[in-house]
């Protein structure tokens, strides 16, 4: 598939972002989207054609493989990455809004379309909030449908029609911790990333509003 429409989604976010937005969008781009496209997506590429069970039982290997791989590492990345960068179009859309409203009306409504402020920061805020979400959501999903963030060598499996418990070889399975390790440090990251810019946003324009009231009242 292509990623460009992700890669232009983020560029227009960037402008709107803060620093540590910034951050968060470099690290979608370089140490998420790039080593996806580039390396991880190889590694899982023939995951099923490598997947070997001792026995020559018509479609114990298939049932085996659904069981223990329900939803493909890969797969369940690229939904990630699709999923959490998602949220940032709340914020194109409002800046959008602003500026079909602007044009509609045939006059100046906002100081400026993009700044951050009014519907512009709560729309931001609730992007934070679903990406965060989204982020801790798959991590758990993750672990959940894997039994822990690990890769055996070999797994045990009793399903139907195998004859027996067989015994079931996974293919790179270092490599794959690896990258599933990578994956769940550079969500971490992110989900840190994402709280720590919402708590600032919040911070900022609360002492924002107490200045503003404060110098009121002084007046």
């Amino acid at each position: 598939m292509s990623w460009g429409f992700l890669r232009d989604l983020l560029s227009g976010v960037n402008k709107y972002s803060t620093g540590i937005g910034r951050i968060w969008i470099a690290i979608v781009f370089i140490f998420r989207l790039l080593v996806y496209v580039v390396a991880a997506e190889n590694v899982w590429k023939y995951e099923h054609d490598e997947f070997e069970c001792n026995t020559k039982q018509p479609g114990c290997e298939n049932v085996c493989f659904d069981h223990f791989f329900p939803v493909s590492h890969i797969r369940l990345w690229a939904l990630q990455l699709i999923i959490v960068s998602t949220p940032s179009l709340l914020v194109v859309f409002h800046v959008a809004y602003r500026e079909s409203r602007e044009k509609r009306h045939n006059q100046k409504l906002y100081s400026s379309p993009g700044k951050m402020d009014g519907g512009l920061l709560c729309a931001y805020l609730v992007s934070l909030v679903l990406k965060a979400g989204f982020e801790i959501v798959f991590l758990v999903l993750f672990y959940k449908l894997y039994n822990g963030f690990r890769v055996p060598r070999l797994v045990k499996c009793d399903m139907r029609p195998c004859p027996n418990a067989v015994d079931c070889y996974i293919s790179k399975p270092t490599e794959k911790m690896i990258f599933l390790y990578f994956l769940v440090a550079t969500s971490g990251v992110c989900i840190v990333l994402n709280v720590s810019e919402l708590s600032y946003l919040i911070f900022k324009y609360s002492i924002k509003c107490y200045m503003k009231t404060f110098s009121e009242k002084q007046q």
